[in-house]
């Protein structure tokens, strides 16, 4: 009581915040007059003007007002948007580096281009990160308008997208791409040989889109680029076979958690399951280590038949296994399960097993984001996550009001005892608003429930609309479409959609509907025609009370709640939100939904009746406010040891971006190649020990594996005053000569460049080796706990130990690598080139073949023409000097490595 006296006085931080920001929006508004007396070259005149200054070390805060004012013309005569102050103000937040919290229809995706704009006049990229391709696609095509007007460029990156329009959408000043994408253009590039097939520019400042979607849900898992690995489909099916086999006293669920285990009847029977078909070798339990693998499939089989549930967690889509995203519904595409858990899942679903991958490079969003300068977010639901905003990405939650206020009614939930009860009491509800016209949205939790929910409305004799997963590509026709009178909408979620519902239906997109089917028709009498009908539907639909959002469930998170309630009532519209729910609710039922139930007997309910109360409200609030943070608990921890990789990632794509933008890579080398002796001449002659205790043979059999040499080591230890500091010397000293001869046979040009992809090669391949052995170390990790031990302390401990073990094999990989290597003999090289004519006269028969007679196609026959001259393959004197990455002159059109500049 006290709080929220001194909160009436003073102010909430939040208002103060608001309140701080007011005469930067004065300054802004100031300046419009002067910005709309401007042509629209002067608008990029002053656009070039603001870029010189920045550039010239003058801060952003300073040139924030000229910019925004200018930004806001730009998007005026651009979209014939002028932006309300709370537009502004939100910009100003995203620019500070905070997450600006705005309702549904508040117009984010206009707020996004101001600190865009403000911060891409410093020549340094920033990123608008969206949810899903279509939106990104979308807003980079829509908002590239306010760009293009104010002389900047602006491009959209998405999956499967050719090399050269990618390079350039990150080229481009703003650039718009889903945070997958983005971290997986991260890792890939971490994975390229040369800084010129990189696409990425760096990482300035990003302003994620629908923030606590991106950073909150969908950070409990990593990205990850993976490789095939051995096929185990065989495996996988049989294990699955046995399942179905197993009684509920075999297995234990926790729905808490989401893990299953087997009991210990369980896992006697599975033994015997197992043995009889001559999986688990006579003699050997499940309880062996040789058993490790199977226990796995066993254990990963379970979980995909008793917490993997069809048309809830995943789909059948043309015969795969396609995920789906529980926060917005959507199919991820080309996302998969790892552990060989997708895998148990495409067992149980018969359909094609595809194999396991291996890790090749990974990162989690947490640790991706957090890589940018500044980062700041935009969403209508961050302040119940403001805690881990803070923990974890130092981001302050700012709630922007409303340009209007908002006059939506938000009832008390309905709970029923039986989910039959609930969905009679939501069909009579969606019958009652239909019949006035009323648009209304269903929100639920699944397709199933969605499926169901529709065909239940389809007995019922209600139309209506499908919006889930399966409807993934018309879901911006249907969301448009949503708030025309009568309409029914159900869908499985609404988070980051990106299109507004707006009463009587979206123009725009009518519009864009209508051109399409008459492309000759005039846009403007088109407008004016759909205007007409549109202003008519939705003083219907105001009459009628606006939108009502019907939600059949509560979520596991607020947010989503509140996301589907934040759909009603936008820029002041009138509108209604109202729960149903069901005792048999996943979130009641999980949640301690047994005193409730008792209460609701001692009262002595009738079918069909519902208790409606602030307390149930406030009771399932304390429920979820539990769910999120269990969920928070996972995400930390999760990022604790996600942080330890995160340190050596670092170490590790630093160390290969210094080799690729170096030049001279010969010290790199050299230095490994000296430590390496160092550490061998240790091994063989240990410190203060006497010359009869060292092992010259070992030594000398080291010296010849590793650095490829046969030395005198023998003949070197017998001398007087011979110690381990003089046998280092030496043995640098004939290998530095040995590989500057070598390096004078191949060419300096060519030594270098050989060097350079060895290091790469040799790092790419220790990395991999090394995620596969941490992701063990992971799972095996907690175990210590039963004997007292931090898990996260012997995982940092032996995460380290595995590094230094990882850095030390690098040495020895690479040095023995270049040891070998050597230019090919005359004889070598003959017989080389003879096999690629042999080659290029089989690929001229296919052609003519292919060509119906003809010799050559034009393309082919410019390809095969020499670029030099008198070129002869048979006489490297002809060829000129090209470099490494050149064209062969031969006139094949590869690059001279991959031709007769072969290795």
């Amino acid at each position: 009581m006290i709080g929220n006296l001194a909160k009436m006085v003073f102010g909430t931080s939040n208002d103060r915040k608001v309140k701080s920001a007011r005469p930067l929006v004065a300054r802004i508004n100031a300046l419009e007059d002067e910005a709309k007396a401007r042509s629209d070259e002067q608008l990029i005149e002053v656009t070039r003007a603001l870029q010189a200054r920045a550039q010239a070390g003058e801060s952003l805060d300073a040139l924030l007002p000229e910019a925004f004012a200018n930004c806001r013309e730009g998007a005026r005569r651009a979209l014939g948007l002028r932006a309300f102050d709370v537009q502004l103000m939100g910009g100003i937040f995203l620019h500070q580096g905070n997450i600006a919290e705005m309702k549904t229809g508040e117009g984010k995706t206009l707020v996004a281009t101001f600190p865009a704009y403000l911060n891409a006049l410093t020549g340094k990229p920033v990123h608008v990160v969206t949810v899903n391709d279509y939106l990104a696609k979308r807003d980079a095509e829509w908002m590239g308008k306010v760009f293009a007007q104010l002389g900047m460029t602006s491009g959209a990156v998405y999956p499967f997208q050719p090399e050269a329009e990618k390079r350039e959408a990150y080229q481009a000043d703003v650039t718009y791409s889903t945070n997958n994408e983005l971290g997986f253009d991260y890792l890939r590039d971490n994975m390229k040989g040369s800084i010129a097939e990189m696409v990425q520019r760096g990482h300035f400042f990003a302003i994620v889109d629908e923030v606590d979607s991106i950073l909150i849900d969908e950070a409990r898992t990593p990205l990850i680029i993976s490789g095939p690995s051995q096929d185990r489909s065989d495996l996988y099916r049989t294990v699955d076979a046995f399942i179905p086999q197993l009684a509920d006293e075999d297995f234990k669920l926790d729905e808490k958690t989401r893990n299953a285990t087997f009991t210990e009847e369980g896992n006697e029977k599975l033994e015997q399951l197992l043995s009889a078909a001559g999986i688990l070798p006579e003699g050997q339990t499940l309880y062996d280590p040789e058993s490790t693998t199977i226990v796995h499939h066993a254990n990963q089989a379970l979980r995909a038949h008793k917490l993997f549930h069809k048309d809830q967690q995943y789909m059948i889509r043309d015969g795969e296994v396609a995920l789906i995203d529980e926060f917005t519904g959507r199919m991820m595409k080309g996302r998969r399960l790892s552990d060989g858990l997708h895998q148990a899942i495409e067992a149980k679903e018969g359909v094609d097993i595809q194999p396991e991958n291996v890790t090749l490079a990974s990162v989690t969003f947490q640790n991706y984001f957090r890589l940018y300068d500044k980062l700041s977010g935009m969403t209508g639901t961050a302040a119940t996550e403001a805690e881990e905003f803070a923990e974890i990405y130092k981001l302050g939650v700012v709630e922007m009001p409303t340009n209007r206020p908002i006059a939506r009614e938000d009832e008390h939930d309905r709970v029923y005892r039986t989910a039959a009860e609930k969905y009679a009491a939501v069909i009579e509800a969606i019958r009652e608003a239909n019949v006035k016209d009323q648009p209304i949205l269903v929100g639920t939790t699944s397709i199933e429930k969605s499926e169901m929910l529709a065909q239940m409305l389809t007995e019922a004799g209600i139309p209506h609309n499908v919006l889930n997963a399966r409807q993934h590509e018309a879901e911006a026709q249907i969301v448009a479409d949503a708030g025309k009178p009568g309409t029914v909408t159900i869908a499985t979620n609404m988070a980051g959609r990106g299109t507004d519902i707006q009463l009587g239906g979206n123009v725009d997109m009518k519009v864009m509907e209508a051109l399409a089917a008459d492309p000759e028709a005039n846009p403007d009498d088109l407008r004016a025609r759909i205007e007409a009908e549109h202003a008519a539907d939705k003083e219907k639909v105001l009459a009628a009370g606006g939108l009502f959002v019907l939600a059949t469930e509560r979520h596991e998170s607020r947010r989503i709640d509140n996301q589907l309630r934040g759909r009603s009532g936008r820029q002041g519209d009138p509108g209604r939100s109202l729960f149903f729910l069901s005792l048999e609710d996943d979130l009641m039922r999980i949640f301690g939904s047994e005193r409730l139930d008792s209460v609701l007997s001692k009262l002595g309910m009738k079918d069909g009746e519902a208790i409606v109360h602030p307390w149930v409200n406030k009771s399932l609030e304390r429920a979820q406010a539990k769910v999120e943070g269990r969920n928070f608990d996972i995400r930390k921890q999760l990022l604790k040891f996600d942080d330890v990789m995160n340190d050596q990632r670092k170490a590790i794509f630093s160390q290969r971006r210094e080799i690729m933008e170096s030049g001279e890579v010969e010290e790199i080398a050299a230095d490994m190649r000296h430590q390496l002796i160092d550490d061998l001449v240790d091994d063989f002659m240990p410190p203060r020990t006497y010359s009869d205790q060292w092992d010259s043979e070992g030594l000398t059999a080291a010296a010849r594996e590793k650095l490829n040499m046969s030395l005198p080591i023998a003949e070197w230890t017998d001398e007087e005053g011979v110690d381990q500091e003089v046998m280092a010397e030496r043995i640098e000293a004939a290998t530095d000569k040995y590989m500057t001869e070598k390096a004078e046979a191949f060419g300096p040009e060519n030594m270098r460049q050989i060097e350079k992809q060895v290091l790469l090669q040799m790092i790419d391949a220790k990395w991999r080796e090394h995620l596969v052995t941490l992701e063990h170390l992971r799972s095996v990790v907690g175990f210590r706990g039963y004997a007292q031990r931090d898990p996260l302390s012997e995982y940092k401990t032996e995460a380290f130990q595995l590094f230094e073990t990882l850095l030390d094999g690098l040495r020895g990989d690479v040095t023995q690598r270049l040891a070998q290597i050597r230019p090919l003999t005359d004889d070598e090289r003959q017989d080389m080139m003879r096999q690629m004519t042999e080659q290029r006269k089989e690929r001229q028969e296919h052609l003519t073949m292919e060509h119906g007679g003809d010799s050559q196609s034009e393309e082919d026959a410019a390809k095969s023409t020499p670029l030099i001259e008198g070129f002869d393959e048979n006489d490297p004197a002809t060829w000129g000097n090209p470099g490494r990455n050149d064209s062969c002159p031969c006139g094949s059109g590869k690059k001279f490595k991959h031709c007769h500049g072969v290795l």
